[in-house]
């Protein structure tokens, strides 16, 4: 699907919804993955803040590991404290700076993830 910017159909916007949804409720414990890497494998690689936005405004998201969700450098949501203690329980490491070590916990999903 070519990536257009801004220019989802209702359907479109759908599908992301569902894919995202999807996606994230297969990233493993003790594993992380970026908006832009869930962006990416729904289809519309420019749209990683829409991730973030399908995470936080779709009723019942809550309930998937949306907390494995990390941005490309392994920092955390801002103003979700919780997060970091979530992952830490799971077994994710951060380094000095505070961010996930992603070279560690990284999830590279199989290529068929429908």
């Amino acid at each position: 699907m070519k990536d257009y910017p801004n220019k989802m159909t209702p359907e479109q916007v759908r599908r992301f919804r569902d894919d995202v949804l999807n996606i994230v409720g297969q990233i493993p414990r003790g594993r992380v993955t970026t908006y832009g890497t869930i962006a990416s494998w729904a289809g519309w690689p420019s749209h990683p803040r829409m991730v973030g936005r399908t995470l936080h405004y779709t009723p019942g998201a809550e309930r998937l590991p949306c907390h494995r969700v990390v941005n490309k450098e392994g920092r955390t949501a801002p103003g979700w404290s919780q997060q970091r203690q979530l992952l830490e329980r799971e077994g994710v490491t951060f380094k000095v700076n505070g961010h996930v070590d992603m070279q560690r916990h990284l999830w590279e999903p199989d290529t068929d993830l429908t």
